[in-house]
């Protein structure tokens, strides 16, 4: 293999496999570090850059940077016999809440406005794809404006999450801030034409107005029991606004994902005795977050799985149950899945009312066709996947407008994204040319054996986040369920990271090959050997390298030949070989990856200028 190169920006950003993660790039044991040196306002800060909603995804992040922890991954590896503990990532959401909750005021560390360049946005949603673009854009000096339907921005978070799980006052905090940047909120108006808007000259136009429109069950008996059927995103919406106060005894709640798990709880807290989830598919393929499966059982919500709906069942229009067929899954050769019934009787559930959560899809009424915004089959705009332009050059997507339902982060990243192809595109630049990353190494040297950042490695399990009581938190739709950690357990959680951003970086000519890195490494991921292709090299290791998607670390030749191989997929950033190494061929660095946003590093300004004098 050829050496390493990790001046590449894209290979240490891989072993911190949370950031690498993150659809936004959150630098998250930076801010981790942070919390567990009761700096929390820092904390905040460093993920309201990338992020823009803390409190909010502290509460409700879908957490797609826990799966990837590698704390997850070496307690897999160091768990022995059937009675192991689970192996758990770090609690890196509930500690992102942590800063939120615990900060000072934050308005005096806000962006400065610049003075106003003459260009205006307008941003059709208040959700947070379209406040993240109003975030980055207001303070360049772009006069944005936002508008939306509803009296308060926050779209999707504000409408479909239920209060017990976000209170209203953290929407109103963090909406505020960028609200406050000198955005222009219009609110109770919702665009009806996209040429009327195109038609009032906007330089740019970003649609940020999430994926409107539930999915309906065409099935016997829908058309007839209709006053008892409710499309879940539209009944959530109407709980949050107060306008549904109340549910029959007995619910049924269809579909598996997150959507689904937010109804059937909030269904137990209006009143509903009788609650059930029933899902087509297995309980593993559901998409409901697994730890949003687990707080509906918590709270003794049966889930019923591999039950296909066949009928509403009615008399004289009033809904009195559905009927099932029960089915299981069959693969082929090809391990394709089908749901094949199994032949026994037909399921009969009695309910009062059903709250269909199988889906959301996109709804552009509004945007007319001979306006110049292609759309594909599926009625999702043909955009760039980079740059989030539509056919229509000042016309850019985001957020659950472009490619289908996602979540918050995901409607983030996409903001940023944006932002940065509006910035380029009206300062005469090539909207495809993207920034490239900040980032550097900086050794963490205090010492022969000390280093400026917590290198013990906790053996602690995860620490659970307190709940309300059953009592409390079922008796209202606005208690809030999770408590949150207290500053101790904080502190206890976060020093379980294990510092991935700081990283293990090897000087070839300083090493005299004495193997005492390979002899005191704990997780046996450094090896001395003759070099080879990928295959042979994981195969040949002291602990064999088998997750192929994390790349291994490799060295110049040394004066043996051999080279040096480390597996950085498990390994604990603990420090040990650097400070065993007689020649410090081996340095503990901190690698920094900050994502680059709109504004002038974005751009290439010279060719620019050039292009602007030519025209």
């Amino acid at each position: 293999m050829r050496p390493t190169n990790h001046a590449d920006p894209a290979y240490f950003h891989k072993v911190v496999d949370c950031q690498w993660a993150c659809p936004a790039h959150t630098p998250v044991p930076e801010y981790i570090r942070l919390i567990a040196a009761g700096r929390y306002t820092d904390a905040y800060m460093v993920n309201w850059v990338s992020n823009v909603f803390p409190g909010i995804l502290g509460r409700t992040c879908d957490r797609p940077c826990e799966p990837a922890c590698r704390r997850g991954r070496v307690e897999e590896n160091n768990a022995e016999g059937e009675g192991a503990a689970r192996p758990e990532p770090v609690a890196i959401c509930r500690l992102k809440r942590v800063a939120a909750d615990r900060k000072e005021p934050v308005r005096d560390r806000m962006p400065g406005l610049a003075r106003r360049n003459g260009k205006r946005v307008a941003c059709i949603g208040a959700g947070p794809a379209s406040l993240t673009v109003a975030r980055d854009l207001a303070p360049l000096g772009y006069a944005v404006t936002v508008f939306d339907g509803e009296a308060k921005a926050g779209g999707f978070m504000r409408s479909q999450i239920p209060r017990f799980r976000l209170p209203e006052s953290v929407i109103d905090e963090e909406t505020g801030y960028v609200l406050a940047l000198g955005v222009e909120f219009r609110a109770g108006e919702r665009i009806a034409s996209m040429q009327q808007l195109l038609a009032q000259g906007y330089d740019a136009i970003f649609v940020g107005c999430g994926a409107p429109r539930g999915r309906d069950l065409d099935i016997p008996g829908r058309a007839e029991a209709a006053a008892q059927i409710h499309i879940g995103i539209d009944w959530l919406a109407s709980v949050s606004f107060g306008h549904v106060t109340s549910v029959g005894k007995r619910v049924i709640v269809l579909g598996g994902g997150n959507t689904a798990m937010d109804c059937c709880r909030s269904a137990r807290r209006l009143g509903a005795s009788d609650v059930k989830v029933v899902v087509r598919s297995g309980f593993d393929e559901m998409k409901a977050s697994p730890w949003e499966k687990e707080d509906a059982q918590h709270e003794g919500i049966p889930i019923v799985n591999f039950h296909v709906p066949k009928a509403f069942v009615h008399e004289g229009g009033r809904l009195t149950g559905m009927r099932f067929e029960i089915v299981e899954a069959r693969y082929d050769e090809a391990g394709r899945r089908s749901l094949v019934p199994t032949g026994a009787p037909d399921a009969l559930f009695e309910c009062d009312e059903v709250l269909v959560a199988v889906g959301q899809e996109n709804a552009f009424p509004w945007i007319e066709r001979e306006c110049g915004i292609e759309f594909d089959r599926w009625g999702l705009p043909v955009l760039d996947k980079a740059t989030f332009q539509s056919s229509l050059r000042q016309v850019f997507f985001g957020g659950d407008a472009a490619f289908g339902p996602k979540n918050i982060i995901t409607a983030v990243a996409h903001g940023h994204e944006a932002a940065v192809s509006i910035d380029r595109l009206l300062n005469g630049e090539d909207v495809s040319g993207r920034p490239a990353p900040h980032v550097n190494l900086m050794s963490q040297k205090m010492g022969i054996h000390e280093w400026s950042y917590d290198n013990a490695v906790s053996n602690d399990a995860r620490y659970k986040v307190p709940w309300a009581s059953a009592e409390r938190a079922l008796a209202s739709i606005k208690v809030e369920v999770e408590l949150g950690f207290d500053v101790a357990t904080a502190y206890k959680e976060a020093e379980r990271c294990l510092n991935c951003d700081v990283q293990t970086v090897f000087t070839a000519p300083l090493c005299i090959e004495c193997d005492a890195c390979a002899d005191i490494c704990p997780m046996d991921c450094i090896t001395f050997t003759a070099n080879g292709d990928e295959a042979d090299l994981r195969s040949r290791l002291t602990a064999p390298a088998r997750n192929v998607a994390q790349d291994l670390y490799v060295s110049a030749p040394l004066k043996t030949a051999r080279v040096m191989v480390k597996d950085e997929d498990v390994c604990l950033h603990c420090g040990l070989c650097a400070e065993r190494c007689p020649t410090g061929a081996w340095d503990m660095q901190k690698f920094l990856f900050q994502s680059t946003y709109a504004g002038p590093k974005c751009r290439d300004t010279r060719a620019a200028r050039s292009r602007r004098a030519a025209a």
